[in-house]
């Protein structure tokens, strides 16, 4: 139960560190409005780690590794639902979009690769 709870905190960590980082060393805020080449770059970064993520929590799980990373999949997902509905109508919507649509489906995608051994 406790490696299980470290591997998905871990997976988190990596996810939404990277999300901070990202935004940290480019000075955009995260929900002001921003170029469509931040946007795309934004997005694919936020992808690979959520696959990165996903992947990390399969392989420190050792078991269930789709289980493990289906959760790091839904606390994307739930973020974003909870920031899309405590910001309705204000400001940019893209990153939430974004991690509900694309980068959720790539953590889950990261555990499937891992139980694969590729």
């Amino acid at each position: 139960m406790l490696r299980s709870i470290g591997a998905v905190a871990a997976g988190y960590l990596v996810f939404s560190g990277s999300a901070a980082l990202l935004f940290q060393l480019s000075g955009q805020e995260p929900h002001a409005p921003s170029s469509a080449a931040f946007k795309i770059g934004s997005i694919v970064w936020g992808c690979v780690f959520a696959l990165i993520a996903g992947f990390l929590t399969a392989h420190v799980a050792g078991r269930r590794p789709s289980t493990h990373a289906a959760v790091i999949a839904l606390l994307i997902a739930a973020g974003a639902l909870v920031s899309l509905m405590l910001r309705p109508g204000d400001g940019a919507r893209w990153s939430q979009l974004a991690a509900l649509l694309l980068m959720a489906p790539c953590a889950w995608l990261g555990g499937a690769l891992a139980r694969r051994d590729v």
